[in-house]
């Protein structure tokens, strides 16, 4: 990820209307493309973001 604002990257593929947004425990995990954003369900805090590594079958 190449960006010198990652929280305005960040909030932009959670804004994406292609992302999915699935609940894992106290935190919701946000999918676009090959990207993850677990965020923290109660205090709306970005974890952390990463690629998400492709499984070859």
């Amino acid at each position: 990820m190449q960006t010198d604002d990652i929280v305005g990257w960040c909030r932009m593929q959670i804004r994406n209307q292609n992302a999915s947004i699935e609940t894992t425990g106290k935190n919701w995990c946000i999918r676009v493309e090959n990207c993850s954003v677990p965020v923290n369900a109660y205090s709306y805090t970005i974890i952390t973001a990463h690629k998400v590594k492709k499984c070859l079958i």
